[in-house]
């Protein structure tokens, strides 16, 4: 069996890299394509990435196959897949029914448990400082990208170009400052509203320290009870996660389709390439300079990413992140507060988009942007760019109106938004890897990281 499963590996790296290669061949026309050909070799591929899945029993890796699996259904049944959403909304309104109570029982149970009312304002400051200084130096690697690879240089708008137009209306830095503490909890589970929620939960529980008697235990076994249950259910609807993920892969390929890539490729390129070095220069060397075990680190990042990356969606990943990293060994009262905190003040994938973006508006416009420009640019977006995770073209919003302030033109957005899809995969994974990253600093901050759980991490089902 072992013998077969090392065959399974190589037979996947072989085909896989055979389809990439003539997938070049093809996308620079050296070679004349055959249609019944390559679509067999690309079912053939999948096909042992399934096989390869059932040996294995990885979510993790289901997932993965999925991504791949969805891609290829979405290219050669486009009409299919087009009408195949639902079935990935079905597991994004799940994942939202949990999220609320999920942080509410974690946040309370960890507060209320520890007695620590102390250890909320130390990673309250601790938290921000940690956020800040990683957006800022994502922001600085978005601006430095762009400069480099001068995508939007050359570009020629299509004559039917408009500015596009978003409904959502853009707050000040006063509006979400007043965003941020809840009117009606009720209403703020309904919005969908993770701030909110999550300063709602800290005064409760700090308010439940503060009792005494039957009255505490009382609330700290049902919190603890609710926590307990909400993981469960989490545990449940995650099975269904790769079916969502191949249907949102299939939605996005059969209605976006692979030709969009052509023209925007070296935009899209230069995103990709950014948010990778970022992980590459300031993720992954935090992680080996604080001595986490960084192979089980990448397994336990690897489910909320893949979950992320598949949906373009932050919250979708968010209790897979909340139940990976406890079990990965941060304290449960860590996790629960600086992810979702994270979700509003550590955006760095978004961050580094939005630097990006803007000088690429500015180089199809054919204006120069000075040094000083791009970085008073910057720290606009550093006041602006906050909150966004949680509300839909959200981004967008941030950007047009950076744009305005700075007096650029906002047509070439209409460029962006044709693959928006795309960047929105990458830019929410790094995201979600951004903050299950502050977890672990904060737990090593704190000096209360679990080094025997992490060793012992696994995503076996």
């Amino acid at each position: 069996m072992i013998k077969f499963d090392k065959l399974l590996k190589f037979g996947c790296v072989i085909i896989t890299s055979i389809t990439i290669f003539f997938f070049v061949l093809l996308s620079y026309q050296i070679i004349q394509p055959v249609p019944v050909f390559f679509t067999l070799l690309r079912i053939l591929n999948v096909t042992l990435f399934i096989i390869f899945a059932f040996r294995s029993r990885s979510l993790t890796i289901w997932i993965l196959v999925s991504i791949v699996a969805g891609a290829e259904f979405g290219h050669d049944l486009p009409e299919i897949a087009k009408n195949m959403q639902f079935m990935s909304d079905i597991f994004l309104r799940l994942i939202k029914t949990i999220i609320a109570p999920l942080i509410f029982a974690t946040l309370v149970n960890g507060i209320a448990g520890h007695n620590d009312l102390k250890l909320i304002g130390r990673l309250g400051w601790k938290s921000i400082l940690y956020f800040e200084i990683v957006s800022t130096i994502a922001l600085f690697i978005g601006l430095f990208a762009i400069n480099v690879s001068k995508a939007g240089v050359g570009v020629i708008l299509p004559a039917t170009a408009n500015a596009p137009e978003i409904s959502v209306k853009a707050h000040s830095w006063s509006d979400f400052i007043l965003n941020m503490f809840p009117e009606n909890i009720a209403k703020s589970v309904f919005d969908g509203n993770i701030l909110q929620v999550v300063v709602f939960s800290i005064i409760f529980g700090i308010a439940v320290a503060k009792l005494s008697g039957n009255y505490k235990g009382t609330l700290l076994k049902f919190t603890g009870s609710l926590a307990e249950a909400m993981f469960k259910f989490t545990n449940i609807i995650m099975y269904y996660a790769p079916v969502a993920v191949f249907a949102a892969i299939a939605f996005t390929i059969g209605h976006v389709g692979l030709d969009v890539l052509t023209s925007l490729l070296k935009l899209l390129a230069t995103l990709y390439v950014a948010l990778f070095s970022f992980l590459l220069l300031v993720i992954f060397p935090l992680v080996i300079i604080l001595k986490i075990p960084f192979k089980k680190y990448l397994i336990a990042i690897s489910e909320p990413a893949s979950i992320a990356f598949a949906t373009a969606n932050s919250e979708s990943a968010l209790p897979s992140a909340l139940e990976s990293m406890e079990r990965f060994g941060v304290p449960r009262e860590i996790v629960a507060f600086v992810i979702p905190t994270g979700y509003s003040f550590n955006l760095d994938g978004t961050t580094l988009y939005l630097s990006l973006a803007c000088v690429f508006v500015a180089q199809v416009a054919g204006i120069d942007l000075s040094i000083g420009q791009q970085l008073a640019m910057c720290f606009v977006l550093m006041l602006t760019s906050k909150g966004v995770a949680g509300v839909s073209r959200a981004s967008f919003v941030v950007l047009l109106g950076t744009l305005s302030s700075f007096g650029l033109p906002t047509t070439p957005v209409f460029l962006i938004l044709g693959i928006d899809v795309l960047m929105d995969m990458a830019r929410t994974t790094v995201n979600v890897i951004g903050n299950c990253t502050a977890t672990v600093v904060m737990a090593k901050w704190e000096n209360a990281f679990d080094q025997n759980k992490a060793e012992n991490f696994t995503n076996k089902l």
